[in-house]
């Protein structure tokens, strides 16, 4: 198996009335399904396949609005992924996996499980899937564009080349130099669309506009998870999305709102950030042993 080669299985399934890309890395047992972030796909697992190792086999999904997955008007926040992802494990014959969420596709996870119980067996979240706090009194649209302004504008650019992309990305802090690799660099290939000299980001603005908005309820994201009878663990990064932030989720976050979770157990990963903990070391190869444990741990 040599995931930097693109010797993945790739294909495409149907989804909740969308067909859905995949990657799927070869192992022992029964598959764990991996869902990605908001402007992210499939390939932000890439990493974490290779340290498995082949001690569990990965299936990790585009989600809607997201790589070479289908991109219908409307129709996302979480609810529909979790069809979507629903939807996509029955066509695989799947039931009672494990189900690996990082960032947006945590919030997935935890809608699958409390949706689609029969779907989970447990639910491993990474740096994120419990509510954030919001700036009292800030409009949530404004706030979408303070929080994901660069990201957007990123979505709507044009580049020339696949390397033009990897230098626009190189000088930004989400890949320090320390960070950057063979995983970063397939992630980012994977991530343009189109033809030279017109390449542009995959994902989708009206889907992201849509899921983030969708995660700031609050009150909807705690009934989901009040809602899971899986066990659940998560896997917050040290750091938030750059070097030096604090945490996404410090401990006061989330000893608050994990305690309607039944099963709640929480890791910390040292030497991470949001996007590190799951595209460069030592990230990868935490999230890799802690998934095989935890997949041990629920009997899968």
């Amino acid at each position: 198996m040599d995931v930097l080669t693109g010797r993945e299985a790739r294909g495409r399934v149907a989804g909740d009335g969308v067909e859905l890309a995949f990657g799927f890395w070869p192992g022992r047992g029964k598959p764990v399904v991996a869902l990605h972030g908001i402007t992210a796909s499939y390939v932000n697992f890439v990493g974490i396949a290779e340290r498995l190792a082949g001690r569990r086999p990965l299936l990790a999904l585009d989600l809607r609005g997201r790589g070479d997955s289908g991109k219908p008007e409307g129709q996302y926040g979480m609810a529909q992924h979790a069809r979507d992802v629903a939807a996509a494990m029955d066509a695989f014959g799947l039931d009672d996996c494990v189900i690996i969420g990082h960032s947006m596709g945590a919030f997935v996870a935890a809608a699958l499980a409390a949706e689609h119980p029969g779907k989970a067996a447990g639910v491993m979240l990474v740096d994120g899937g419990l509510p954030l706090p919001a700036p009292p009194g800030v409009d949530p649209v404004a706030l979408l564009d303070t929080v994901l302004g660069p990201q957007l504008a990123r979505l709507r650019q044009q580049f020339p080349s696949r390397e033009s992309y990897f230098d626009f990305w190189r000088p930004l802090p989400a890949f320090p130099a320390a960070a950057w690799g063979p995983w970063v660099e397939a992630y980012l290939d994977y991530d343009l669309g189109g033809t030279e000299p017109q390449l542009m980001p995959k994902a989708a603005e009206a889907a992201v506009r849509g899921d983030y908005l969708d995660t700031l309820n609050a009150e909807a994201l705690r009934e989901r998870l009040s809602a899971i009878k899986a066990p659940v663990l998560m896997l917050s990064a040290q750091e938030g999305f750059y070097p030096g932030q604090p945490p996404l989720y410090g401990e006061p976050v989330v000893s608050a709102e994990s305690a309607a979770v039944a099963r709640f157990e929480h890791q910390l990963v040292p030497h991470t950030t949001h996007y590190t903990i799951a595209l460069a070391d030592p990230g990868a190869t935490s999230c890799a042993d802690a998934l095989v444990e935890f997949a041990g741990s629920c009997g899968k």
